[in-house]
Parts: C-alpha cells; sequence; structure tokens
C-alpha cells in the first residue's frame, strides 16, 4: 500500500548537521543531480544507490557494443564509483537496490543484490531516477527474449552473437530495434525486423518512414510491418497471420514504461500518462522527494500537456535543474521538444516535435511542406540528398515540428530547427536565419533556409500547395495534372495520366494544354513553384504539389506499406 506522501520535516531542524542527499539511480539523470549538486553544495552528503553493477555508462551505446563498433566495453563506462568518489567524494554504492521508502520516517530501505543483506539509510532529500522498463508482453516463449537496457543485458546479447546465430528477429522497429538490427546484421547475421505498427520508426510520418525501410531493405535486413507477434519458440517467431521466421536469436525493442514502483511504495503522484508527476523544478507531490529521467512526466513544448520523453539529453537536464533547486537556485524549467536521431547504415532519420499523426488526433491546425534538398553545394564533391518536412500553423506559422531523413548534415538541419521551435521563431523567419555557409558545408540558400520561404509563400497566400493525399481526389474532379520536368525525366517515370509540358517551354506550350485547373509538379517542387506562379500570371488556376514527384512516391509507397507482407531483398 503507498504510504501518505505528508512530512513534518523541518529544514530549520539541525541546521548544523549536513544535508544528506539520497539518489536512486545512476546514470544520465542521477548522476547529473548528484555531480551538479556537489559542485553547488561541498558541504551535503550524497549518497548514490544504483541496482545494477555500473552507476555511469553510456547506454546509447550499447548497440553499438553489440555489433563491434566499440569493441573495448570500457569505453561504455563513463565513471566508476572509485573516480566518482575522488573527483566529487560521491559516496555511489552499486549492487544496491531500493527496497522500501517511508517517507514519514525518511528511509530507504536497500537490499544488496550481491549477498541479500539490508541497511536502512535516512535522507532529508531524495532524488528518484529509476528509469524506464522495457515493455515485455505475456506472448508465450517471450523469456527467451532479449533486451537491451543496461550493460548487463549488452554483455549477454555480444555473447549470443559470438555463438554466431545465423538468424535473428528484433522485435520492434523503433530507434534502439533499428540500431540493434543494424549491427546484428553487420555481424553477419539474417536480420529480419518486425513491426506491429504500419511503418518503421512511427515518430516519423509514413512518408518518411518508408526511406527508412528502404535503406534497411537495400542493406539486406528483411521488415515486416502491420504484423503483431503471437508466440516465440525456441527457433521461430510465429506472427498472427500464421508467418514463421526463423530465429536463432530474437530481440524485443517494443518499447518502454516509466518505472514508478518507488514512486507508487512512497505513495507520489503519477500523471495521466503513466509518469511520475513534478513540478517544474522536479518536485513530486511531496516536497522532499524530486525525481528525474525517463520515469517522470514532461511538459510538452507543442501542447503544453503532460508527455513521456525517454531521451538522455532531457534527464540530464532534469537532474541539473534538481540540484539547483535543492541547493537553493530558482530556475525556470523547459517544455521538452522530443528532438531524436538515429542512425540505419548510411542514412540518418531525425525529428522534432510533433508529427502529421499526433497533430490530426488532437485536431490541431497545420500546414506542412517537404523539401529534398542537398546537403551542401552540389558542384562540390560528395553532395546527398535528404528529405525535409516542417509543420507549422496556418495562421501564426509556429512551427509545430519537423523531421528529417537523408545522409549528411541531417543532425545539423534538425538541430538548427529544435533551436528555432524553441526561441519561438515563426515558420517564415527561417528565411532569415544567418547560417554558416561554404560550399564543403550548405548552400547559399541553407535547406532550412528554403523551407522559411516555402513557408512564406504558403501563409502569404502567394503560393497554393497540393498535399500528396490529394492528388487521387483533385484529379477525379477535373485537374489536370501537369509535369514540368524535362522529357527525360518524362520518360523515366510519372505520376498516371500527368500532362508533360517542360517549364523552359511552358510560355510555348501554354495555348495548347486546355483550360485547366492545373495540379502542377517537378521533382521536388522547386520548378512546379516556378510553373504554377507562371500559370497564375496567364490566368489560370494551378497548385502546386508540395515536394514534387519525390514525396508522391513515397506517400503511395507508404500508403500500400500497411497490406505488405514480408518484404526481403532479392538475392
Amino acid at each position: 500500500m503507498p504510504r501518505p506522501t505528508t512530512s513534518t520535516h523541518d529544514d530549520t531542524v539541525d541546521a548544523n548537521r549536513p544535508r544528506q542527499v539520497v539518489v536512486i539511480g545512476g546514470v544520465a539523470g542521477g548522476m547529473s543531480a548528484a555531480t551538479r549538486l556537489r559542485r553547488l553544495d561541498e558541504s551535503a552528503e550524497i549518497i548514490v544507490l544504483e541496482r545494477s553493477g555500473h552507476v555511469s555508462y553510456a547506454n546509447c551505446g550499447l548497440p553499438y557494443f553489440v555489433g563491434g563498433v566499440i569493441e573495448d566495453e570500457d569505453d561504455l563506462l563513463l565513471q566508476t564509483p572509485q573516480k566518482l568518489y575522488e573527483r566529487f567524494r560521491l559516496d555511489v554504492r552499486v549492487d544496491s537496490e531500493v527496497v522500501d521508502i517511508d517517507p514519514s520516517a525518511r528511509t530507504v530501505t536497500v537490499r544488496s543484490t550481491v549477498d541479500g543483506s539490508t541497511t536502512e539509510i535516512a535522507f532529508d532529500k531524495l532524488v528518484l531516477s529509476p528509469g524506464a522498463v522495457s515493455v515485455r508482453p505475456p506472448i508465450p516463449g517471450f523469456e527467451r527474449v532479449r533486451s537491451l537496457r543496461t550493460v548487463e543485458d549488452a554483455e549477454r546479447l555480444a555473447g549470443d552473437v559470438s555463438s554466431r546465430p545465423q538468424t535473428a528477429v528484433v522485435i520492434g522497429a523503433g530507434f534502439i530495434g533499428l540500431e540493434t538490427a543494424e549491427n546484428l546484421s553487420r555481424s553477419g547475421i539474417e536480420v529480419t525486423v518486425v513491426e506491429a505498427a504500419a511503418q518503421v520508426l512511427t515518430p516519423l510520418d509514413p512518408e518518411l518512414a518508408v526511406l527508412v525501410e528502404a535503406e534497411l531493405l537495400a542493406n539486406g535486413v528483411g521488415v515486416v510491418t502491420g504484423a503483431a507477434v503471437t508466440e516465440v519458440t525456441d527457433t521461430a517467431v510465429i506472427l498472427v497471420d500464421g508467418r514463421v521466421l526463423p530465429a536463432d536469436l530474437v530481440v524485443g525493442s517494443i518499447g518502454v514504461r516509466p518505472d514508478t514502483r518507488l514512486a507508487v511504495m512512497a505513495g507520489l503522484t503519477i500523471g495521466a500518462q503513466g509518469g511520475i508527476a513534478v513540478d517544474g523544478s522536479g518536485r513530486t507531490s511531496n516536497p522532499d522527494i524530486y525525481a528525474v529521467g525517463d520515469a517522470v512526466e514532461k511538459t510538452d513544448s507543442v501542447s503544453g500537456g503532460s508527455s513521456l520523453v525517454a531521451l538522455a539529453n532531457v534527464a540530464n537536464r532534469q537532474g541539473r535543474r534538481v540540484a539547483d533547486h535543492i541547493a537553493g537556485l530558482d530556475r525556470p524549467s523547459v517544455p521538452s521538444l522530443g528532438t531524436a536521431i538515429v542512425k540505419v547504415f548510411s542514412r540518418t532519420a531525425a525529428m522534432t516535435g510533433w508529427n502529421e499523426a499526433r497533430l490530426r488526433a488532437v485536431g490541431r491546425p497545420y500546414r506542412c511542406i517537404h523539401a529534398h534538398p542537398w546537403n551542401h553545394a552540389t558542384y562540390y564533391p560528395g553532395a546527398e540528398q535528404m528529405t525535409l518536412k516542417l509543420l507549422f500553423d496556418p495562421l501564426d506559422g509556429t512551427i509545430l515540428g519537423a523531421q528529417a531523413v537523408g545522409g549528411s548534415g541531417v543532425d545539423k538541419r534538425i538541430d538548427i530547427l529544435a533551436t528555432a521551435m524553441s526561441a519561438g521563431t515563426q515558420a517564415p523567419a527561417l528565411a532569415d536565419l544567418e547560417l554558416a555557409y561554404a560550399p564543403p558545408f550548405s548552400s547559399a540558400k541553407d535547406p532550412v533556409n528554403m523551407l522559411g520561404y516555402m513557408s512564406e509563400n504558403i501563409l502569404s497566400g502567394e503560393c497554393d500547395v497540393v498535399e500528396a493525399t490529394e492528388v487521387e481526389s483533385l484529379v477525379a474532379a477535373g485537374w489536370t495534372l501537369l509535369d514540368v520536368r524535362t522529357l527525360d525525366e518524362f520518360r523515366a517515370g510519372s505520376i498516371p495520366g500527368a500532362v508533360h509540358a517542360p517549364l523552359d517551354d511552358l510560355r510555348r506550350d501554354l495555348p495548347t494544354l486546355g483550360p485547366g485547373p492545373f495540379l502542377v509538379f517537378c521533382q521536388v517542387g522547386q520548378r512546379g513553384h516556378t510553373a504554377t506562379e507562371l500559370l497564375h500570371e496567364s490566368g489560370l488556376e494551378a497548385r502546386n504539389l508540395d515536394g514534387g514527384l519525390a514525396t508522391w512516391r513515397a506517400a503511395e509507397a507508404a500508403r500500400t506499406a500497411s497490406a505488405r507482407s514480408l518484404v526481403r531483398p532479392a538475392s
């Protein structure tokens, strides 16, 4: 039963005694709180309790250790208890699991995971950083499925890989799932990724997710979407539709949920999203107990409501804020954007803010634009194309979210867009950002600047764009599809039923095109915009296809993805 959270503690009692702060859980949030507090308060007694054998490690690097990219396990260990004591005088106790919290007595009971002995530790302030736990559904045979959350998990999985399995199934196509799939594949294993949703990487919108799926396929990783796992046997994974996937090794990456066991034990309030409820300073419903990291609900930057964001940088930021508050510093809280990035072979996928699915679910009005720019000047060797998507408010241009898939330079652009969101920069103002330019790094008009120009055109009414999902209905209503690319491009493939009129010949061809209205497109949207403006100046009704043929093709691929069976590259 949860204990009441009321406290009769008086901070003026024993004023001469050093304050004792107990931190439960290390890694990002807990260790940030402990080390920051030491820098602010040399006299405090700070005890860190960690149930695993490692208190500070790079959990985001675990898949790369499994795949051998990171060869030495010690490289994952950022700090040891001894080093933390030497530098910060922190009393760090690993293999120490908290099994009870008594808020009234202001004590925690700790059990040694080595010998089972228990001790009781008093606290003046308590910081909870228990993290999240992997979702492990009640599927028959799931006990065989490996997780990848801790160093110990990585050691076990690396041991499995060293035994040279022939086949592996990764259940779940989120960030860790795709990183694990890549690293298992690089180890010479035939890998299939299974995702119950209709696409990989659900934070992305479908027309960008298919680009990530294509990268998996191009590198020999099989993909199953829209199919749940119903059983795991000794040799295979069985799907809901009866398909059997051979699996010498199975890794589960279905997702995580906040570890609120200790919070419930202490009688703390749990929020609507299932995480620990905290205020802007990280305090729980008990003013002497704080909480940080994956177990905690965050304030969402778009809605202002609560959300669950399991990211190390957010946990680090929260740990710092909690330490500040304990030390008597008043720092403003910052909402979370949920900015994230993942490497999938030679592609990078990144996102910040909300996607279309979330905006539609709450009925939030929005506009979106797609661009397919190059990461730097095309005349400089090695230019790579990327896909960018921007979501913004149709009235004031407030940026609601952004996504990117491509090679080099994706991280730079998503970080600029996340910074713009944090600063309250409106979409058209992206055009005026003065960004670093030299041919090896960007173009004179950076891809982010181009998003600004595009959104400005839409919000000003200068350009009316059509989403890829609208094409079919507009054609059925009598709109003429007008392909303004070159003849060679047109012959290589176009939208079925399109009329061809190259942009450079459009003025000449106008009398032969008919009265319209015209749905104009090129490869990525830029020439289409010019052609649409020309048609407007000629008194004709025309709209430009957002993102051009490239976006339409991706949207079409996404539309059929949920009905597709196992997709594996041809041998």
